[in-house]
């Protein structure tokens, strides 16, 4: 086997893992809000973590290889602003009952849902590229790189699953958008493997990087947090927000 289609498979089951997290609707029934309330905390704090300990770190030290320290910072807030201001633009436009063919019990789960799913997909495409493009160049670092993302993005399945299943009452739905979200990982590996290989830059892998981590933070504070804390179990949600806080940090010091 050739070293793309190892760089391909590692893409492929670093994003699958993102399904692993899914699997907890399997043990609860969609009604229980404590559940609920702790799983969307532990949601927010994870996309949180994530931000800014793996994505926007990574960012600044890509555009860091190119630019000068100060300048590569610099071009990292801007991308992180942008990122921010993206998502409430979608949050603006993007109507409220985004799926009108089901009555849901919370009306703004399916559509914390959606964006959950955008945001966890754009994060997972630059990880494929970035995955694909160090295994090519060596086998044992894309192969520790796999596991550190296949470890952190069991968490992220939650993120997508929980709101959809509880909005839609249907498992197969809520697996179905776990894996488009993790899925993307393998797209932007096979996209670099086809097309953007010779397109991809430090420069420019790191302002998708930052660029995403803002998205990503609007989506927690604007979407998950108040969500999470609206079923009369606040206290549970918050501790459930550290805890997802330092799950991800976590990650990187088991791998």
């Amino acid at each position: 086997m050739n070293r793309e289609l190892i760089a391909l498979l590692m893409s492929l089951i670093a994003g699958m893992a993102t399904l692993l997290g899914s699997f907890i609707i399997f043990f609860t029934n969609g009604k229980n809000e404590k559940i609920l309330s702790i799983c969307l905390g532990l949601a927010c704090g994870v996309m949180i973590s994530v931000s800014f300990w793996d994505l926007y770190t990574s960012g600044v030290e890509s555009l860091s290889i190119k630019f000068d320290e100060r300048i590569a910072s610099l071009i990292a807030i801007l991308a992180f602003v942008l990122g921010v201001i993206l998502s409430a633009l979608l949050d603006h436009f993007v109507p409220h009952d985004i799926d009108e063919h089901h009555n849901h019990e919370h009306k703004d789960l399916y559509r914390l849902g959606f964006f959950s799913l955008i945001a966890i997909a754009l994060h997972n495409f630059p990880e494929g590229i970035a995955t694909y493009a160090s295994s090519i160049n060596d086998i044992e670092l894309g192969l520790s790189i796999m596991l550190a993302i296949a470890l952190h993005n069991i968490p992220e399945g939650i993120v997508v699953a929980i709101p959809i299943y509880y909005s839609t009452k249907k498992k197969t739905k809520a697996i179905f958008y776990t894996f488009l979200s993790g899925i993307s990982e393998f797209v932007g590996a096979l996209l670099a493997f086809l097309i953007l290989g010779p397109f991809i830059s430090d420069a420019l892998l790191g302002f998708l990087l930052a660029f995403v981590a803002g998205l990503m933070v609007y989506i927690a504070l604007e979407e998950l947090l108040p969500e999470s804390r609206q079923y009369g179990y606040s206290r549970l949600a918050l501790w459930a927000m550290f805890i997802g806080i330092i799950l991800m940090p976590l990650t990187h010091v088991i791998i």
